[in-house]
């Protein structure tokens, strides 16, 4: 199955089985469903499913040389957080990145150290915009 030039953005779901994948690199629906299972008790199935329709949306590559199928991630924990941030961005702040900033700076404070890599970040992205 070809993947797509551009991942769908991952549901929340769809980000918690991400997120264990991420950790562990590869694993069976069982394992997934044993780590989700520990935060949200589920039905196997329910994990098997959406793992399959993960799949086929090309979020996931399911390895099937086993008898337990075994799911690698076919998105990077970079991609798929910059895709939440832009739907997040565009959907709830208008598309307007200083307002995000300061909705994510009033929810939670940030330490020194945290707004000190923020203005590094911020001059890093400025200086990338000028060449």
């Amino acid at each position: 199955m070809p993947i797509p030039k551009k991942s769908p953005k991952p549901t929340e779901a769809e980000y918690d089985i991400l997120q264990i994948l991420w950790a562990h690199g590869s694993a069976t629906v069982r394992a997934v469903h044993e780590h989700l299972f520990k935060k949200k008790p589920s039905q196997y199935t329910t994990t098997l499913k959406l793992m399959q329709v993960m799949a086929e949306k090309g979020l996931l590559k399911r390895d099937e040389t086993n008898r337990s199928h075994v799911y690698h991630p076919q998105i990077t924990r970079a991609e798929a957080e910059q895709q939440i941030a832009g739907h997040i961005l565009n959907r709830v702040f208008g598309g307007s990145a200083r307002s995000l900033l300061l909705g994510a700076l009033g929810a939670k404070r940030a330490s020194r150290k945290e707004l000190a890599e923020l203005r590094e970040l911020i001059d890093e992205h400025e200086r990338g915009r000028k060449r």
